[in-house]
This record gives structure tokens, sequence and C-alpha cells, in this order.
């Protein structure tokens, strides 16, 4: 770290799949206890998942689904009459794979994650329709703007992930999230995630665009400076600013 607390321009260091051991991984009969739907479909999206992400990425992807759905219960929203539960799930559980190697394309890690979990659910044969709404979810999860006024499926990945990486235990029932962390321990989940998104920018800079998440992290992890809305549109030379007076 530098004298003013930005990093130089190497990338952290990232977890990988294989930093797992019996201390950190998750039992099944205790996964089982917390609900989650187990369908075919999903197990095979949960054993997918496992081989391809550091365990703090897979235990922060199945948090997402239970803080989503409660969330979810808070709203009065009903699994199986307001929403999908395996759609719901398998956005969940699938959406940061393009944080992992598989996953690593040329587009921001969000766009490159729903690219990957569409092409594993056409493989198993789920229906376009379906496989839209997962990608939706994905590629949308980090525009809390956008995502909250779509379709149930969608709005609780994003408000999974907000809540379990940017929100506290307060908006959850009593006791629920020391429940929830006991089976998926925490594993330094924010550091882990911003070292995987900056990562994978400073090697490919198109993969954060600016003003975006991955961008913004980069900005900050590297103390480049933000150019201005000025600065920014005056580049093309479109010369809008001659003659201004505003």
């Amino acid at each position: 770290m530098t004298r003013d607390g930005t990093h130089p321009q190497t990338a952290p260091d990232v977890p990988t799949s294989t930093d797992t051991d019996a201390s950190t991984d998750t039992a099944w009969g205790a996964l089982r206890e917390l609900g989650f739907p187990e369908s075919a479909l999903a197990l095979e999206a949960v054993q997918y998942v496992r081989t391809l992400e550091a365990p703090a990425l897979f235990h922060h992807s199945m948090r997402t689904y239970l803080y989503g759905r409660r969330i979810g219960e808070q709203q009065g929203l009903v699994p199986g009459r307001d929403y999908d539960d395996e759609l719901f799930f398998l956005g969940s559980v699938l959406h940061d794979l393009g944080l992992t190697e598989e996953g690593d394309r040329d587009q921001r890690f969000d766009v490159d994650g729903a690219d990957v979990a569409a092409e594993f659910l056409t493989r198993h044969g789920v229906a376009a329709d379906r496989v839209e709404v997962v990608w939706d979810a994905i590629a949308l999860h980090t525009s809390e703007g956008i995502a909250s006024r779509k379709r149930p499926e969608i709005a609780l990945v994003s408000a999974g992930t907000r809540l379990d990486i940017a929100g506290d235990a307060g908006q959850l029932p009593h006791g629920y999230a020391d429940r929830v962390h006991a089976v998926l321990p925490r594993l330094h989940a924010a550091p882990v995630l911003r070292a995987a998104i900056v990562s994978q920018a400073l090697a490919k800079p198109g993969k954060a665009p600016l003003y975006s998440l991955p961008g913004e992290l980069t900005r900050q992890w590297t103390g480049a400076p933000a150019p201005t809305w000025e600065e920014v549109t005056q580049a093309p030379g479109w010369n809008d600013y001659e003659g201004y007076t505003g």
C-alpha cells in the first residue's frame, strides 16, 4: 500500500476454488436445515459452483439466496405464489460465476457471469424464457435501482447480495445471521470479492467501465483519479462546451 492509502498497479491476492479444508467446507446436512430448493437442477448448480469458486464466494452466493428469501418474506412474498423459487435460487447461486477463471471473459464480471450461467442452464435443457430470467438476475445484481423494479426472482438476488455485503444482521430476524454464518462462514467475503473484481480489471481494463462498480473498486485500489464529467464529454471532440455559459 502506498502512503496515500492506495495500492500499486498490482493485483490483490485472490483465493481459488482449491482454498478449502475441513473447517470451511460446507456440510450438506447443515445446508439442508437452512433450506433451499433441492431439485436436480438446483443440486447440479451447487455442485458446479463449488468446483469453480473459492469457498468465500460460494458461501456468499448461498447466503444471497437465504437473505434474499428473508427480504422477500418481509415484503409479503411467498415462493411458489409470487415467484419461482428455483429460478431465484439459480440466480443467487450462479451470480458470481463471472469472478471465476472459467467466467473471466471480456465483459464486466456480472455480464460475463450471466453468460456463463445461461450456457450452464441451456446445457441442462432449461427453457429459453427461464434462462432469460436468471441472466437478468445476474447481469443486474449490481444495479440496485434497476433490479429492484424487476420481477421478484431478479429483485431478490440483488437485494440478497447487497444485504450480505453491505447490510447488517438487524435487517434479518433475531439470531438468523448467526445461524447462517455457523454453516456458511463469511471467510472475509467483502475483501475477497473486491480482490477478484480488481484482479480481473487490472488484467483486462475493459472489464471495469467508468463509473461502474468494477471501475470504482479498481480506481480505489490503484488511487487513479476519477475523470470529471467535463473531461469525459470533451474527449470525443464534439466541442459541446464551446460558447456554453451555464
